[in-house]
């Protein structure tokens, strides 16, 4: 058995003729303008859209409230934690005479959500952000209601608790703010 040697490989000179590569290029459909005006350097990035498309448009200052609010939530949450009958004083200006669970629980509920915000901080994804912000203002809500209810049952109306309900208003509509303005569609231009 002999083995005849195999004739060397011809190279094709068609991929390195230019006008062969543009009449391939044509006919699969790259490097030509689409409807949009863009100018797409292949199939893929054809088929899968320029990521230019998705990026989120953030508010002015969307990040720096993540934060402020992410440190907030935390710091109550270590003080709900291992302050608890202070922390009661401080908003309704009297001893706590129940047992100090109810607001330890408050403290782990704070310290989940204060988890979501940090996560909300670092990523992305318009609708994780979206969401983070939705828990937030939902919280701000049902704190708003939970602290009137407790107020009007109680007859009381302490200064602290005033604030703590302005604020809870005030991060309410900051934080729906932020949620409509990242939710609205961009126009194209």
């Amino acid at each position: 058995m002999s083995s005849k040697p195999h004739p060397p490989l011809m190279k094709k000179h068609s991929q390195t003729d230019l006008i062969s590569r543009l009449k391939s290029r044509k006919i699969l459909g790259v490097g030509g303008e689409d409807d949009d005006g863009e100018v797409h350097r292949s199939k893929i990035s054809q088929m899968l859209g320029n990521e230019m498309k998705f990026a989120v448009r953030e508010p002015i200052g969307l990040r720096v409230w993540i934060l402020i609010s992410a440190v907030g939530f935390t710091v109550m949450a270590l003080m709900a934690l291992v302050f608890p009958n202070q922390l009661y004083e401080v908003v309704f200006e009297e001893q706590l005479s129940t047992t100090c669970l109810s607001i330890r629980l408050y403290g782990g509920a704070l310290l989940s959500l204060a988890l979501i915000l940090w996560n909300g901080l670092y990523t992305p994804e318009k609708i994780i952000i979206q969401w983070t912000l939705l828990s937030e203002a939902c919280y701000f809500a049902v704190q708003f209601l939970v602290t009137s209810i407790t107020l009007i049952e109680l007859g009381i109306l302490p200064d602290g608790a005033m604030l703590l309900l302005l604020s809870r208003v005030l991060f309410l509509v900051v934080t729906m703010g932020y949620y409509y303005h990242l939710g609205r569609k961009v126009k194209k231009t």
